[in-house]
């Protein structure tokens, strides 16, 4: 059965977080696959980052970190509900342990938030295409509603809803990374309230949490699509989102955002992905299934409430 049309943005995330990683996600973008990025503000490159998205004309977002490095904000300067003893964030499961807990204060985050915002305009000279979460942090209960808030007053209209459909069974997951991409999902469905109310638009379609890293293959991202598209009749025109995180894998102690790389981007796996994305495959893919490759800017995405129900 024919699919119905569908518009798709490949958005790399974690652009700023090291030369390397920036230099494969340029590439891939040169190469016609990636169509948008995320940038990260306090990452390592940010500023070279930001000098290529100028030089290359790459629509460039913002990624909200709140789990990874140093913050940009006020909390840098002293004590803070989202920053550890040694003045760092507490990382993707401990930021989420303090949310939950009802340990971080939510007038914080929006302060950091608004410095981020901030920082973009002064690294790019204009607001971000979109803004979306690292670690997909701005889903998190509570902090989606300033994260919402903020992005209204700033007049950023997209974001990122990271929810894909039948996540959870896919069995070449591990049990953690199905456990978490679960967590996000349920996350991600609680968010859309504050978000609609907000006036922020997302694309009907999500997909990237199970195809990242060694995970990705041309038949896996059309199969993701497929699972996302069940039962949407043929001729209607949608819009999606595939998450990558590809690149030339980090060599410490170069990147990160203030702690060192981690070992997501010091894995083999950042330039698997990369190679998936500039193989002539998955363009010939996209083309044979009538998907077509454009920038978030460029859709006419859903309005509030208006979404695919997955």
């Amino acid at each position: 059965m024919a699919r119905p049309r569908v518009r798709l943005v490949v958005t790399a995330d974690d652009f700023g977080y090291c030369p390397r990683r920036d230099e494969g996600i340029v590439e891939a973008f040169l190469a016609g696959t990636v169509t948008s990025v995320s940038l990260l503000v306090n990452g390592a490159a940010a500023e070279s980052a930001a000098e290529l998205a100028r030089r290359y004309s790459i629509p460039t977002g913002l990624h909200a970190n709140l789990s990874e490095g140093r913050p940009v904000g006020p909390a840098r300067h002293g004590a803070s509900t989202l920053l550890s003893p040694e003045g760092f964030f507490l990382g993707k499961m401990g930021f989420r342990e303090a949310v939950a807990a009802g340990d971080v204060a939510l007038p914080q985050v929006r302060e950091e938030l608004e410095a981020q915002l901030n920082c973009f305009r002064e690294l790019l000279g204009r607001a971000p295409t979109h803004v979306d979460g690292h670690q997909h942090v701005h889903v998190l209960p509570g902090v989606c509603q300033v994260f919402a808030e903020a992005l209204q007053a700033y007049g950023v209209r997209f974001t990122r809803l990271p929810l894909e459909r039948g996540v959870g069974s896919c069995a070449w997951l591990e049990a953690p990374a199905r456990a978490f991409a679960c967590a996000v999902e349920r996350d991600a469905r609680a968010a859309v309230g504050p978000f609609s109310r907000h006036g922020l638009r997302w694309t009907d379609v999500f997909v990237g949490m199970s195809t990242c890293g060694r995970h990705m293959s041309a038949h896996r991202v059309s199969r993701a699509l497929a699972r996302a598209l069940e039962g949407i009749p043929t001729g209607h025109a949608l819009t999606a989102e595939l998450m990558a995180h590809p690149g030339y894998p980090s060599v410490p102690p170069a990147g990160g955002c203030g702690e060192g790389p981690d070992a997501f981007s010091c894995s083999w796996e950042r330039l698997h992905e990369l190679r998936v994305l500039t193989a002539p495959t998955l363009r010939a893919r996209f083309a044979q299934e009538g998907v077509q490759l454009c920038a978030l800017d460029d859709l006419d995405s859903k309005g509030p409430g208006e979404g695919v129900p997955c």
